[in-house]
C-alpha cells in the first residue's frame, strides 16, 4: 500500500484501515462524470497530498480505448495507473479490450483487476478460466443469491468476491443482515472481498441518493462502518457487536489512535485492521474521492 503523507500524519491505525482503499468509481452514477472529467479527478487525487487512500480506476472494458485516449493526454507526472475493469458476464469481447489495452501503453495504465456480475455460477467458472492468476477478479454476488453456495465457487476458483452496498434508489440499499451474512460467509470461506456503491460517506446516516438539491434523503452506510464491521467479524467477536458497529451513527464517539481505532466502547487494534485490509475487506468503490476523504480528515484531526 502506499504510505502516508509525511504532512499529514494521520493515525497509524488510519493509515491501517484505509490507505488505498477508495476505488475511484466517478464515471458511475451519482457522479457520472464524462470520461475526461473523471480521468482529471483522478490525476489531481494522484498528485494530491491524500494520494495514499486512492485505489484503482473503475471503468467499463467497453470504455478502456476511451480511457486509453485520454489518459495519454493527460498531463500529470503520477506512475502507472491501475486500473479495475467492469467486464459484462462472460464477454470475450471485454476480455479483449482489456488484452489490447494492457499491450496499447503500459506506461500509462495497466489493468490489473476485473469485477463483473455472473448470472449464474458457470459465470465463475467463466471468469476462473478467462482472467484467474492474471488479476484480481471480483465476483459481484447479488443479494437474490445463497451467498454461501457462491462464496465456495468463488474461493474454488480462487477468486474475489463483491457486494453492493447501495445505489441511487433507497430500495438499493442491502439490509444490514445481508450485508453481515456476506462478510461473515466471505470470512468462513477465505475470500478476500470489495463493497461498492453508497459508500461516499464515513459514517451511517441519512443522506442525499444524488447530487441533485431536491433527491430523496435515504439511510446509508459508512464505509467506515463497513470496514469496522469487517474487522469485528475478523476479531471473531459477536455477531451483535459487529452489527452494532454497522448501525452506528454517532461520529463523536469514533476516536483514532496510532494503536487503535475506538468506537465507542469497541476498540479494534491497528494490527487488526491491517488483517482486515490486507486478508478480508481489502476496498470500496466510490464514485466520488473528495467526499470520504474530507470526512475521514474531520475524523482523524483533534
Amino acid at each position: 500500500m502506499p504510505a502516508a503523507p509525511t504532512l499529514s500524519h494521520p493515525p497509524a491505525s488510519a493509515v491501517a484501515l484505509m490507505a488505498g482503499t477508495v476505488d475511484y468509481a466517478g464515471l458511475f452514477p451519482p457522479a457520472a462524470l464524462s470520461m475526461a472529467e473523471a480521468a482529471a479527478e483522478y490525476a489531481a487525487a494522484l498528485a494530491g497530498p491524500d494520494a495514499w487512500l486512492l485505489g484503482r480506476f473503475v471503468v467499463p472494458a467497453g470504455r478502456l480505448a476511451e480511457l486509453s485516449a485520454v489518459r495519454a493526454a493527460v498531463a500529470d507526472p503520477s506512475p502507472q495507473w491501475r486500473i479495475s475493469a467492469i467486464v459484462a458476464d462472460e464477454s470475450d469481447a471485454d476480455v479483449d479490450s482489456i488484452a489490447a489495452f494492457n499491450v496499447a501503453a503500459p506506461e500509462h495504465a495497466m489493468v490489473d483487476a476485473i469485477e463483473s456480475k455472473p448470472q449464474r455460477l458457470a459465470g465463475i467458472d467463466w471468469l476462473a478460466d478467462r482472467a484467474a492468476g492474471r488479476f484480481d477478479v471480483y465476483v459481484e454476488v447479488g443479494a437474490d443469491v445463497d451467498p454461501e453456495l457462491w462464496l465456495a465457487r468463488v474461493a474454488s476458483s480462487r477468486l474475489r468476491a463483491k457486494i453492493r452496498t447501495g445505489g441511487i434508489t433507497a430500495a438499493a440499499f442491502p439490509q444490514p443482515a445481508t450485508v453481515l451474512a456476506f462478510l461473515a460467509a466471505a470470512l468462513r470461506a477465505g475470500v478476500r472481498v470489495k463493497a461498492t456503491a453508497g459508500l461516499h460517506h464515513a459514517v451511517r446516516g441519512s443522506y442525499r441518493l444524488t447530487y441533485e438539491s431536491d433527491a430523496a434523503l435515504a439511510p446509508m452506510y459508512g464505509y467506515l462502518n463497513v470496514l469496522l464491521a469487517a474487522a469485528a467479524l475478523r476479531a471473531g467477536w459477536p455477531a451483535a457487536v459487529a452489527e452494532q458497529v454497522l448501525l452506528s451513527t454517532d461520529p463523536t464517539s469514533l476516536h483514532f489512535r496510532d494503536a487503535a481505532v475506538r468506537w465507542g466502547a469497541v476498540e479494534f487494534s491497528t494490527e487488526l485492521l491491517s488483517e482486515t485490509r490486507s486478508q478480508h475487506l481489502v476496498s470500496f468503490g466510490s464514485c466520488s474521492f473528495l467526499e470520504p476523504v474530507a470526512e475521514l480528515r474531520l475524523l482523524t484531526t483533534e
